[in-house]
């Protein structure tokens, strides 16, 4: 929970302020460093206020790939990536139900459209400046596919994935490598930068526009500031208002990835300032390990790479029930299959079981992994000689939680379903050809598959068969969020829009905050970020334009 409190975010009018700034910024992960910059490029006076102790956010703990379409390395081998052809796959997995090749607007709302050109016209501009800048310089992941490369709409597969330059080779550490040179800038810049800083609310003048905020500070005090121009927020999603994610999402998550500063702040302060909420049941989803969410473990890290190729899923029956290899925010949604028989998730905890070898040659502390090296926290990992030891370590664990899972408890005969379930993976895996769940069939899996064992026995690299002999291991997963995306409506500029679709003056906002017109879609590796950095692009560009107020 965040060190200073909440409280009311009802706007209020007030003359004397602590501060002046043409741009007040809320919130130091990439959204807010990258508005920030890019207001301060213009040569406004920039304040950037972080409720946390350091900057950083959600961000520092992302692997920090950003999705550019049309980037300028694409351009520059001859990729090509029409801005027709992306906006098509874009429109194709936001809304599926509502995708209509034919139709002026894709069959999107003129604001979801509106959005998705925004992103591929501006993503690739922000990069750009950020690289030229020295915030943010890069290198181009050419070989990285889009999480859904098949489909037909998908016509430059390859080549919108960059990455920070000085990431591991690894590629999972890209987000300490960003907040650390993008905040280095925005202070060698000028930008002013205060942590501990809990914005609180809006003030507003007698027309009811923004001209600052109030926050409460770490050190026991309060501080208004002005902004001769206008705030823009960008605090991140409600992953960690348990509150607002029961009534919000419309999945049973037990927890989520993000800072724990995030909070869903500007949900309250943008509401009660006249906005218009939108997407508020849509969050980017990533299967998780169980018990860190149970334990409220601050180190949660989503589970983006599944490794082990001798390693399954299976339900409390002992049943294979999804796909194990599937891209993160697609596996999370098998744990939310309803049974309106028997009126219960079936599947919102599975067991993932594997043996020595996935043990010992994938083991990593990378990518949010259930499968750990030996001196990691491996608290979570249920050991077993015996696949009958196993299962019955497996039954005691589940009992543990019973309470707090919706009194899921095992089979009776889960070990013998068990033992049927790995006998049949073991015949795929022999002939290389998942016939229950196609395993191993897309470019995304083959990613995601993470370290393995070299073996050319193997004819589908995804899938190995379980060892007839122990030890085994396992491990408790559930779906969780990495962050939410959803929060008020703005337009593509990040203006803040009221319920009438009007911007309300003064305020903008972007990132995890605000409204995300991808729905449930997760387009491709950093669909997060690069529109994130395209609408920071944006939103900076629309806030210096205003008036000096």
């Amino acid at each position: 929970m965040s060190v200073i409190a909440r409280k009311s975010a009802l706007p209020v009018k007030r003359s004397a302020f602590d501060a002046v700034a043409d741009v007040v910024v809320v919130g130091g992960g990439a959204a807010g460093l990258a508005s920030a910059l890019f207001a301060r490029w213009h040569g406004n006076e920039v304040v950037l206020l972080e409720k946390a102790e350091e900057l950083g956010g959600t961000t520092k703990k992302a692997a920090f790939w950003y999705w550019v379409p049309n980037n300028r390395h694409m351009r520059e081998i001859g990729i090509e990536d029409r801005k027709e052809d992306c906006l098509r796959y874009m429109a194709r997995l936001s809304r599926p139900e509502a995708y209509d090749p034919d139709h002026s607007t894709l069959g999107m709302t003129q604001w979801e459209y509106d959005c998705f050109e925004a992103i591929y016209d501006n993503a690739s501009p922000a990069t750009e400046l950020l690289a030229e800048k020295g915030a943010l310089e890069y290198r181009h992941c050419d070989f990285v596919p889009d999480y859904w490369a098949e489909l037909p709409e998908d016509k430059a597969p390859k080549g919108r994935v960059l990455l920070p330059k000085e990431a591991r080779d690894t590629m999972s550490d890209g987000g300490e490598v960003a907040i650390r040179t993008l905040g280095a800038k925005a202070r060698a810049d000028g930008v002013t930068i205060q942590t501990g800083h809990r914005v609180q609310r809006t003030v507003v003048d007698d027309k009811g526009a923004v001209i600052g905020v109030e926050a409460d500070t770490a050190a026991g005090g309060s501080v208004a500031i002005r902004a001769r121009k206008a705030v823009i927020f960008a605090s991140g999603g409600f992953t960690h208002d348990v509150s607002m994610r029961k009534n919000f999402l419309s999945v049973p998550v037990f927890g989520g990835c993000a800072a724990r500063s995030n909070e869903g702040d500007f949900v309250n302060i943008g509401a009660a300032a006249g906005a218009e909420l939108r997407n508020m049941n849509y969050a980017w989803m990533c299967p998780i390990v169980l018990e860190k969410a149970l334990n409220d473990d601050p180190a949660l890290i989503g589970t983006f790479s599944p490794s082990g190729d001798s390693m399954i899923y299976v339900d409390k029956t002992g049943r294979r029930v999804t796909n194990e290899k599937l891209a993160y925010n697609e596996s999370a949604q098998v744990f939310f299959n309803w049974d309106p028989a028997k009126s219960e998730y079936p599947n919102l905890v599975l067991i993932a079981i594997w043996d020595e070898r996935s043990q010992k040659h994938s083991a990593s502390d990378e990518y949010g992994r259930f499968i750990v090296p030996p001196g990691s926290d491996d608290g979570h990992v249920i050991k077993g000689a015996s696949l009958a030891e196993l299962a019955e370590n497996i039954r005691a664990r589940v009992k543990k939680y019973a309470s707090r899972i919706g009194n899921m408890k095992l089979a009776e005969d889960f070990e013998q379903t068990l033992r049927g379930t790995i006998e049949r993976f073991n015949g795929f895996a022999s002939a290389g050809k998942d016939l229950d769940f196609r395993r191993g069939e897309r470019q995304v899996e083959l990613l995601f598959n993470g370290p393995a064992a070299e073996s050319p026995a193997a004819p589908n690299p995804t899938m190995y068969p379980i060892s007839g002999e122990g030890p085994y291991y396992a491990a408790l997963m559930t779906g969780g969020n990495l962050d939410t995306k959803g929060g008020p409506v703005t337009n593509p500029h990040g203006q803040v829009l009221d319920h009438t679709g009007t911007p309300i003056a003064g305020l903008y906002g972007v990132g995890n905050c605000v409204a995300s017109a991808s729905a449930r879609a997760y387009w491709a590796g950093g669909a997060t970020l690069g529109p994130i950095l395209a609408f920071a692009y944006l939103a900076a560009n629309a806030a210096n334009a205003e008036p000096r107020r």
